[in-house]
């Protein structure tokens, strides 16, 4: 009994040294942009202490909840920085919270509401191109998966290859994740640096299911064209997707009606 509630009790004590590089950082946020030796010492153990806290696989939301709770409480200005904190590769710890599907830890982020959803890393990734190829196992993750989405431009393009979470669904295959994007408002048209819609890697990959989820709830422009000069209709046809091809050419002529 005493044993368990002494681990509880260590367990959400946020670490001391992570307490006073707050502390010092928070009385020199003006020079944040330009800092000296002591700050990057004081920024070392924040990184440190708050990416093995929260950015783990196995980070668990009962201590991030102590961090940010410890934050909002004693140095609320530097509540955002910490968040929207990003490591060598950008990625913040949502980045990492979404690719772990540890969507409790994701969920106290966007709480915080200054969580920049937005944010790509140096791949041209934003959390929410990381959620659309996810799995969530139930209705809690989509929950928050949604709520991410909502918050998020759904639109961005990768600043690498100009896709847009929709394009990485689709190319995955991951059919709810599809369903969702839609749902939030997800643009079907948008083409990456290729000329690449979402219907025509639907049609490349042999997707018909995807492709008739595309068709029936966005307005896809099947004239489009990649840089290739080839359609959806073509790209499936290429691939002898015969389906694909088939659902394609049913709507084409409905909307010619």
């Amino acid at each position: 009994m005493y044993t368990r509630v002494f681990f509880f009790f260590f367990r959400e004590t946020v670490n001391p040294d992570f307490i006073s590089a707050c502390r010092f950082l928070n009385d020199h946020m003006d020079n944040m942009d330009n800092p000296n030796d002591d700050m990057r010492k004081a920024l070392v153990v924040l990184f440190q202490h708050w990416f093995s806290a929260a950015a783990e696989e196995a980070s668990e939301a009962s201590r991030v909840a102590a961090y940010l709770k410890h934050v909002k409480k004693e140095t609320p200005s530097l509540l955002a920085f910490l968040v929207n904190l990003a490591d060598d590769n950008g990625n913040t710890v949502l980045h990492y919270s979404v690719s772990h599907c540890n969507y409790s830890i994701v969920s106290l982020l966007l709480d915080t509401g200054v969580s920049d959803v937005n944010i790509q890393n140096n791949s041209g990734f934003t959390a929410v191109m990381l959620a659309s190829l996810t799995a969530p196992d139930g209705p809690g993750g989509m929950e928050v998966v949604r709520k991410l989405m909502e918050l998020g431009n759904i639109n961005i393009r990768s600043s690498k290859t100009g896709q847009t979470a929709l394009h990485l669904a689709v190319r995955h295959g991951r059919v709810v994740m599809v369903r969702l994007l839609l749902s939030c408002g997800a643009d079907a048209n948008i083409q990456d640096i290729e000329g690449t819609t979402a219907l025509m890697f639907a049609s490349d990959r042999g997707h018909t299911h995807i492709a008739r989820l595309l068709l029936e709830r966005s307005q896809c422009d099947l004239a489009l064209t990649d840089k290739r000069g080839q359609t959806a209709l073509s790209i499936a046809m290429q691939g002898s997707h015969t389906d694909t091809a088939t659902l394609l050419q049913a709507h084409a002529k409905a909307r010619a009606l």
